[in-house]
């Protein structure tokens, strides 16, 4: 039989090492198997790698620990490999818990706005050799954490990555955290300068592609426009009888030198709480809150902001405040307020703690987003899952780029519309507390969950990244 692959894995432990060896030496397609010793993410083991690879095609393993192939595993993948000319060609696969469990771990789709430094391929990998010479070919920068992450990039530029949705081997979960609480990674402190290459990476990628926004922004009048009040808190709300009135409290708290008030907007399919939430908010006989139950019964946490923004009690500014969270302390509206005036920003995203259900903080603690700069924040964007929090925009401008309706991306997907013509401003003190506690919306989701959501976001930078692009286009003429 013709040997077809050149076979590339990291140096795991001996056992592991040896028994991926033996089974990739086995099939008849293998040409040969090599052992990488050091990091094989780094730009320079990739470059190696595909000067190396003469088959036509080359396998590569991303984890050390032993994988064991399905049965006519590699066979499948080279006949998709020849019908489709993908570039690279990844699968999904099963978990093997250490007591023999097995899970599955489906995968998902790549599409233009994957841009995610940490989008999720499993941990095998079929390239087409010449399409990973020509990618490694194009690498200009010599990263040690994303020479990966810029090899799938640039091979994006004239290749397709193809997701086969069948499962197609094993490998050991390595990382037994939570999705909560990988949430933060791009924020922790200890990874900083990974993330510097990333941006760098991701900032080369958007210039080749015509998505890169040069430092440039449309003016906004923030005095314009009669508002009833200067701000308005929003918190939209779904069956949150344990948190909401921690919420509400810490909104009214607040000590301002303006006028300000709270919207509880309520959601879901029953157009209201179902566990006592409702009740608990007519409770309040405050007139600066304002309780909001429709009859709609299709608003999710998008809508109900844009609920919100439209009504003629709304502020001029308006900031977010979750129904389990609470702001750090009573001087958080009056940090917003001042920060506008001294910014004059359409957009403006504070910092805030990681802490428990009673505010005893959490690893690592302060997150302020220190990866964004005025100048590439915006691009940047489009790599990170996130903008940070809490949030707080200009009504009007909230008014003309409606948030979608959604529960899930919905922030995100304003932010980035909105930095595509405002700058966004920051608050690099802390300003919230992000609980985290056991009925988080974004806590242990299912991977299913967790795909679901992915994709989401990933096609909310597929349509920012094609009007970017347009946006390039259209200022050329």
């Amino acid at each position: 039989m013709t040997k077809l692959i050149d076979c590339f894995l990291p140096q795991g432990n001996a056992e592991e090492t040896r028994r991926n060896v033996e089974e990739l030496k086995s099939y008849d397609t293998v040409a040969t198997v090599n052992v990488v010793e050091g990091n094989i993410k780094a730009s320079a083991t990739l470059k190696d790698i595909a000067n190396k690879a003469t088959a036509p095609y080359t396998l590569l393993y991303l984890k050390g620990q032993f994988i064991k192939l399905g049965y006519l595993a590699l066979d499948r993948m080279l006949a998709l490999a020849d019908i489709t000319k993908a570039g690279m060609i990844y699968a999904d696969h099963y978990n093997i818990a250490a007591d023999g469990t097995r899970s599955e771990a489906p995968v998902i789709d790549y599409q233009a706005g994957s841009l995610r430094d940490d989008f999720n391929f499993g941990s095998v990998l079929l390239f087409r050799t010449e399409s990973l010479k020509e990618a490694a070919s194009m690498m200009k920068a010599d990263y040690q954490a994303a020479g990966f992450y810029d090899l799938r990039l640039k091979l994006t530029e004239k290749y397709t990555l193809e997701h086969i949705n069948e499962y197609l081997y094993s490998e050991v979960e390595l990382d037994t955290r939570k999705t909560g609480e990988k949430l933060f990674d791009y924020v922790d402190p200890k990874n900083r300068a990974s993330q510097i290459e990333m941006e760098q990476a991701a900032t080369e990628y958007l210039k080749e592609v015509g998505g890169y926004l040069k430092p440039g922004f449309k003016d906004v009048d923030i005095t314009e426009g009669e508002f009833p009040v200067e701000m308005t808190v929003m918190i939209p709300v779904r069956n949150r009888i344990r948190t909401i009135r921690d919420a509400i409290d810490s909104a009214l708290q607040q000590k301002t030198t303006f006028k300000y008030n709270v919207f509880v907007v309520e959601n879901g399919p029953e157009c209201h709480s179902t566990d006592g939430t409702t009740e608990a908010v007519d409770e309040y006989t405050d007139p600066r809150l304002i309780h909001v139950v429709t009859e709609r019964r299709d608003l999710c946490v998008g809508g109900s902001w844009n609920l919100a923004a439209h009504d003629p009690r709304c502020g001029r500014f308006i900031v977010q405040l979750d129904s389990d969270d609470v702001y750090l302390d009573e001087n958080t509206l009056q940090k917003f307020y001042d920060a506008f005036q001294e910014q004059k920003v359409a957009m403006l995203i504070g910092s805030y703690v990681l802490t428990d259900i009673n505010k005893n903080i959490l690893p690592p603690g302060k997150i302020d987003h220190a990866e964004w700069t005025p100048e590439n924040g915006r691009n940047n964007a489009l790599r990170i899952n996130g903008l940070g929090a809490p949030r707080a925009f200009f009504t009007p401008v909230l008014r003309s780029i409606p948030m979608p309706n959604v529960n899930y991306g919905e922030d995100y997907a304003l932010g980035l519309a909105i930095s595509r013509h405002y700058l966004i401003g920051r608050i690099y003190d802390p300003l919230y507390c992000c609980r985290r506690w056991d009925d988080n919306s974004d806590g242990d989701l299912s991977i299913e969950k967790e795909n679901k959501n992915n994709t989401y976001k990933d096609r909310i930078r597929t349509w920012e990244l094609q009007a970017r692009i347009a946006l390039n286009k259209n200022n050329e003429k």
